[in-house]
């Protein structure tokens, strides 16, 4: 839910008087900030201590266009959520916040930058251990937020969904583990596709691996495998972006 915008008015210029009946050039100048609400699950390690000066790795997970509303419960269903559900010793403190009804999560990487920083600075993470997956809308939402912030991340898992090739520049220091279903007929194989070759281009610590015969739910398969969870936690945040 977004709630009211608060205008305030840096300025107001005008290149000439204006005139009645005649188009004269005009300049508005403001900043506009806008109060945002992004509801969470949070799962914190059995052993975690608050005040301890261990710090834990941090995953972050976004989930899909069917989980989007106001019931932290439809974002168990699947990924992330699922599996600490299912698994109570995860090794991760996971935060796994829910998309506005009718938004998306590329609509909302400024919420979600300012979630980062509150979780941060409430809960003992390891700001190098910081890790970003997300499947279909969510996938879109994790190559959105990686570019828009590449050093936030120590290394990210798109699941089944794409994002704009000619930004990639700005994540090609960040190990990248893509995956895609061959058969998906919602969001097509080459949306992952475009994204991994660019990134080769450049040099690139990425992978992509797809399932043959799988459908859009690649996720499933994806979030159960432990190699996933070792995976991120073999990488730190290192090398910084400079674009």
């Amino acid at each position: 839910m977004i709630g009211p915008a608060t205008v305030f008015f840096a300025g107001m210029f005008a290149a000439t008087p204006p005139t009645p009946g005649v188009q004269t050039p005009q300049l508005f100048e403001g900043e506009v900030v806008r109060r945002v609400r992004l509801p969470y699950l949070l799962y914190l390690p059995p052993d975690y201590e608050p005040g301890s000066d261990k710090r834990w790795p941090l995953l972050i997970f976004l989930h899909g266009a069917g989980e989007r509303g106001d019931d932290l419960e439809r974002i168990k269903v699947h990924g992330v959520p699922k599996v600490v559900e299912r698994e109570k010793e995860f090794p991760f403190i996971a935060v796994s916040p829910q998309c506005p009804r009718w938004s998306w999560w590329t609509a909302e990487v400024e919420a979600l930058d300012a979630l980062l920083d509150s979780i941060l600075e409430q809960y003992a993470v390891d700001e190098d251990r910081v890790y970003l997956t997300g499947l279909s809308m969510g996938g879109f939402g994790t190559w959105a937020w990686a570019i828009r912030s590449p050093d936030r991340f120590a290394a990210i898992a798109p699941i089944c969904g794409g994002g704009d090739p000619s930004q990639v520049h700005r994540i090609r220091h960040l190990p990248i583990w893509v995956f895609h279903g061959a058969k998906d007929n919602v969001v097509p194989l080459s949306e992952s596709e475009r994204m991994v070759e660019a990134l080769k281009a450049l040099g690139a610590n990425v992978r992509l691996t797809v399932y043959p015969d799988a459908g859009h739910d690649s996720w499933t398969v994806t979030y159960d495998n432990p190699e996933l969870y070792s995976w991120f936690l073999q990488h730190r945040r290192s090398a910084r972006a400079t674009e």
